[in-house]
């Protein structure tokens, strides 16, 4: 098979977000040396905020003494965009993709994720859509699905997406969700108004994953 072609696709559970920093690091180096295929990798996260390159502090709304008090870390990440939260019950998905020689584009990789994540939720019952001029996924203007990526050198992907799905959405209160004021979040649970775990979710989104970026499951 066509390593170019082919998507590894690997399930981690619940991992500490300064660990998938690291394991996503060493994937990206390891992507451009051409000695494994593109990645996907599935896991949530214990409670953490992340700030990217655009972010502002402001946007943290709790403070350091309430953020501990919830267990919530707080991270400054190489990614684009502004602050994100992420916790158990939310999807977390870091592509680490190869995107020469076709695919040098960065709004359209954003896009792609955009509609691997919209096929997905249409899949189980649920129109998602973009909304002009921002990153994400949202239903009826309630945002469900938050996207923040790197492009290293050599045009490697790195960090991703994160789909909420069965988590507790009230620790978005502490944050302003990627610095758009006024926004309400969702989840997969929510909407659907029953319970609904990310393990149901990981075949569907491996899936679309496979099919908007032309990849074969190895």
């Amino acid at each position: 098979m066509n390593d170019a072609m082919t998507l590894e696709v690997r399930d981690l559970g619940l991992v500490p977000y300064t660990e998938a920093l690291a394991l996503q690091a060493d994937l990206v180096g390891r992507r451009r040396a051409g000695d494994i295929p593109d990645q996907l990798l599935l896991l949530q996260h214990p409670h953490v905020i992340t700030l990217g390159t655009s972010s502002s502090r402001s946007n943290v709304l709790a403070d350091p003494s309430r953020l501990q008090e919830l267990g919530i870390d707080l991270v400054d990440v190489g990614r684009g965009g502004d602050v994100t939260y992420h916790g158990p019950g939310q999807l977390v998905a870091y592509p680490i993709l190869d995107l020469k020689p076709d695919r040098k584009d960065v709004h359209r990789y954003l896009r792609d994720l955009e509609a691997v994540l919209i096929h997905t939720l249409g899949e189980i019952g649920i129109r998602g859509e973009p909304v002009s001029d921002l990153t994400g996924v949202w239903v009826d203007g309630r945002k469900i699905a938050a996207i923040g990526v790197r492009i290293s050198s050599g045009w490697i992907t790195s960090h991703g997406f994160a789909l909420n799905v069965s988590n507790d959405l009230s620790f978005f209160e502490t944050i302003v969700p990627c610095g758009i004021q006024d926004v309400s979040v969702t989840s997969v649970s929510q909407e659907l108004g029953r319970p609904f775990g990310v393990s149901d979710i990981l075949e569907v989104v491996t899936a679309a994953f496979s099919e908007i970026f032309g990849r074969s499951i190895s």
